[in-house]
C-alpha cells in the first residue's frame, strides 16, 4: 500500500509543471559572454592597482545598520530611502546590505588596527545594494570597484587617486570621460557656508520642493545636488563654498590642481559638486560621460579626513573613490571600445568516442601548459555527433584551431591541427599533425 502511495505521489510530481522562478527585479544575472567582459575589467583593475601599490581588501556584504547611519549621515537619500535593512531573527540585531563600501572599509581598518604601522592603500570589488527604481545603469544590486588611501593627508594622494582613475580609462580605451573637481573645505568653513545657504534658501522658500524644505536646516548642502529643474535657478544663485575656503583649504585644492595640470589631466571646477555622503571634506571629484544619459557619473570620490575618528578609530586622514561597474561596462559598449572576447585556443573534434581517453590526456597536458582548450561533448548518449556539426561548434566557439582526433590520426599516434580563423585559415593553410605524446610542441604551435 505504501509503495502504491509513493508511486502516485511521484506521478503527481512529474505531471505538475513547477512554477518558473525569476530573479528579484533590479538584481541581475551576469551570463556568458557578458561575464567575460566583467572578468576582463576586473583583471585590468587588478593589474593597475598593483602598479599603484594598492592591495585588496574584502569586507562583508552585511554590516550593522548603525555603521551606515553614522558614516553616511542620517539625512541622506541612501539612509532615508534606499537601504535594505532587516532584523536578525536570532538576536534582534539591526543589519543592512551594504549600500556602499567606504564605511565598511573604515570599520575594518579600525577593527583590525590596520593603520598602526602607517597608512594603507586598499582597493575592493563587489556588490552593493540600494532599494530604488531599476533603470539603465542603476540597479538594486549593483557592483562597485573602489580605491581608498587611509592615513595620508597630503594633496598628492588626492591627485594620485585621480591619476589612478585616469589611467584606468586609458587602459580601457575610454575617451568620453570628463573630470569635475571641487573642494568642500573644512567643517568650520562649511558651517559659515551653511548659514549663508540657509539664509539664501529661506528667501526662496516658495520654490523649494519637499525634500529641500526637509533638508533646509539639517543638511542644506545636499540641496545643491537637487535634480529638480524648477529649483536650478535658485541653486545657481546660491552662495558658493569656494568663497568661504580659508588659506589652508585653498592651498590643498591648488596643490591637487597643480599635480593634475603637470600630468596633463583636463578638469573643470564645479562649485555645486557635493557628492551624496556627509563624510567628505576638502577635495571631491566625479568622472562623467555624456553617453549614458541621466546616469552619466561613472566614478566619484573625495577626501574624508574625519570618518575614521567618527567610526571610533584613532583620527586619521583618508581619501578614495568608487566606480560603478555596470556603468563602465555600458560606457565601453556605447563607445565601441575594444573588449577581448573569451575564446578557447583550440576546440577538440572527436568523431569517435573511443578516442576520448587519449584525447583527454593530451587536452589535460595542453591545459597544464596554460592553454585554453574546449572539448566537444556529446549532447546525448548516442555518440559524439557528425564531423560537420562538430566543426560548426568549433567555429562558433571562437577557437583559433580545431584539434582533430580522427581514426587515421589516432592510428598513427597523432592529432590534426586545423586553423579556423586568422591569416593561416584565410590562406588555406593545410592541416598540420603532431604526436599525441608531444604536448610541448603542439602547445607552442597553439600559442598566438
Amino acid at each position: 500500500m505504501a509503495e502504491k502511495s509513493s508511486a502516485v505521489t511521484a506521478e503527481k510530481l512529474t505531471s505538475v509543471k513547477a512554477e518558473k522562478l525569476t530573479a528579484v527585479k533590479g538584481m541581475n544575472d551576469i551570463l556568458p559572454p557578458d561575464s567575460a567582459r566583467w572578468e576582463w575589467l576586473e583583471q585590468t583593475v587588478r593589474g593597475l592597482m598593483a602598479r599603484y601599490a594598492y592591495r585588496n581588501i574584502r569586507t562583508p556584504i552585511v554590516e550593522p545598520t548603525g555603521l551606515f547611519v553614522r558614516g553616511l549621515g542620517e539625512v541622506t537619500d541612501i539612509v532615508e530611502k534606499e537601504m535594505y535593512c532587516f532584523e536578525d531573527r536570532l538576536n534582534g540585531e539591526q543589519l543592512t546590505l551594504r549600500p556602499e563600501n567606504t564605511a565598511g572599509v573604515v570599520r575594518a581598518v579600525n577593527e583590525h588596527n590596520l593603520l598602526y604601522e602607517g597608512g594603507k592603500r586598499l582597493y575592493y570589488m563587489g556588490p552593493m545594494f540600494r532599494h530604488e527604481r531599476p533603470q539603465r545603469g542603476r540597479y538594486r544590486q549593483f557592483h562597485q570597484i573602489g580605491a581608498e588611501a587611509l592615513g595620508f593627508g597630503g594633496a598628492e594622494v588626492d591627485a594620485e587617486l585621480i591619476l589612478l582613475a585616469q589611467s584606468l580609462w586609458a587602459s580601457l580605451g575610454l575617451t568620453d570621460v570628463r573630470l569635475e573637481l571641487n573642494s568642500l573645505g573644512q567643517p568650520d568653513e562649511r558651517k559659515a557656508h551653511r548659514a549663508a545657504l540657509i539664509t539664501h534658501f529661506e528667501q526662496h522658500a516658495d520654490v523649494l520642493d519637499e525634500d529641500a524644505k526637509r533638508r533646509l536646516h539639517s543638511n542644506p548642502l545636499r540641496i545643491l545636488d537637487t535634480k529638480n529643474p524648477a529649483m536650478q535657478p535658485v541653486v545657481a544663485a546660491a552662495p558658493q563654498l569656494l568663497d568661504f575656503l580659508g588659506e589652508a583649504s585653498l592651498a590643498h585644492f591648488n596643490a591637487v590642481r597643480a599635480i593634475l595640470d603637470a600630468n596633463g589631466v583636463a578638469y573643470s571646477i564645479n562649485p555645486r559638486l557635493v557628492r551624496g555622503m556627509d563624510y567628505y571634506n576638502l577635495t571631491v571629484f566625479e568622472f562623467i560621460t555624456t553617453q549614458l544619459g541621466a546616469q552619466g557619473t561613472i566614478c566619484g570620490g573625495g577626501r574624508y579626513d574625519y570618518l575614521i575618528g567618527q567610526m571610533g578609530g584613532k583620527p586619521a586622514p583618508a581619501v578614495g573613490w568608487a566606480l560603478g561597474v555596470e556603468r563602465v561596462l555600458e560606457l565601453l559598449k556605447a563607445s565601441s571600445a575594444s573588449v577581448p572576447e573569451a575564446s578557447p585556443d583550440a576546440y577538440a573534434v572527436l568523431p569517435d568516442a573511443t578516442a576520448l581517453p587519449q584525447a583527454m590526456q593530451l587536452l589535460q597536458a595542453l591545459r597544464a601548459q596554460g592553454l585554453c582548450v574546449q572539448m566537444h561533448a556529446s549532447p546525448t548518449a548516442d555518440g559524439m555527433g557528425s564531423m560537420k556539426s562538430q566543426f560548426k561548434k568549433a567555429d562558433a566557439s571562437g577557437a583559433r584551431f580545431a584539434l582533430v582526433f580522427g581514426q587515421d590520426e589516432m592510428a598513427r599516434g597523432e592529432v590534426g591541427l586545423k586553423p579556423l580563423r586568422g591569416e593561416r585559415q584565410d590562406t588555406g593553410t593545410q592541416q598540420a599533425f603532431f604526436r599525441l605524446d608531444d604536448a610541448a610542441t603542439l602547445a607552442a604551435a597553439l600559442r598566438p
